[in-house]
């Protein structure tokens, strides 16, 4: 542009020297170019300024890019810390799932073995009154309680020979768990013992019922001592009201407390919870 003006110049020095007609020319010409060159400057001018805002944009857009990359990297290490605090919440969850089934499991054998000696039990003695014996559970405990009109004359501890048919199929029951320990519990009502009764109170004649029981069970049906054990409540477990006849009668009993095997269940629970650690 700046040669084309000098060439203008040079021109126009030399209008003296050329006609009029192309002094005329070349001032048109001129003028066109500095049309040509103000418009080039607004051009550039508005260039320049396009090109501030495009700077101030790209600026703005980089913080807002910062930002937007801080905020999403501060969000994915929020993630990352629920992520794994969640992980770990359902792996304590899933401990504690599989403890509890692993206890279900121990008291659905136990519970189950305690269901098939009843069974057995009441099978066992089928066609008996349940005045004389019943059979029942409570809390894991098997409970045999047989009246002493079954076992005993009034007053006395010798077992009776009907109850040792009554006893030998309570025992035939008993010799098929070998594992399994009991207790036989002597219970009396509240009436004091006659003068002349052999014992000296009522504490006496149920110990001394159970302890017969014990021994028939031992001498006649082979049951091994060592997994029984003689116990006398006297009349302090009464199960039945001593102001009547009838409640005394539900009184005087021997009950066979079949234990459960504490040892094997918390054997088995210790299994499953070492399983589970695993």
């Amino acid at each position: 542009m700046k040669k084309g003006i000098l060439a203008l110049l040079s021109l126009i020095v030399m209008a003296s020297c050329v006609s009029k007609k192309k002094y005329s020319a070349l001032e048109s010409r001129m003028n066109e170019k500095q049309e040509q060159l103000s418009k080039t400057k607004l051009e550039l001018a508005s260039c320049l300024e396009d090109k501030e805002n495009a700077q101030q944009e790209i600026s703005y857009l980089k913080n807002t890019n910062y930002k937007l990359l801080n905020s999403v990297g501060k969000l994915t290490t929020l993630n990352k810390k629920e992520a794994q605090n969640l992980e770990r919440s359902l792996e304590s969850i899933q401990e504690k799932d599989l403890t509890i089934r692993r206890l279900e499991d121990a008291l659905n054998r136990r519970d189950s073995v305690t269901f098939a000696l009843v069974s057995e039990l009441k099978g066992a003695t089928v066609g008996l009154s349940d005045k004389d014996i019943q059979i029942n559970v409570e809390k894991g405990v098997v409970y045999v309680s047989i009246s002493d009109r079954l076992l005993f004359e009034s007053g006395s501890f010798k077992v009776t020979k009907q109850a040792r048919n009554v006893l030998g199929k309570v025992a035939k029951v008993l010799k098929n768990q070998p594992d399994i320990d009991f207790m036989v519990e002597g219970h009396t009502d509240n009436k004091d013992v006659r003068p002349s009764a052999p014992y000296r109170n009522n504490w006496d004649l149920s110990v001394l019922r159970a302890s017969s029981v014990v021994q028939a069970l031992e001498k006649e049906h082979a049951l091994s001592p060592e997994r029984m054990t003689a116990a006398g409540r006297g009349k302090y477990e009464p199960i039945g009201s001593n102001d009547t006849e009838e409640g005394r009668a539900k009184d005087r009993r021997t009950t066979i407390k079949i234990l459960p095997k504490l040892d094997e269940f918390y054997s088995l629970v210790e299994k499953g919870l070492g399983e589970t650690k695993k």
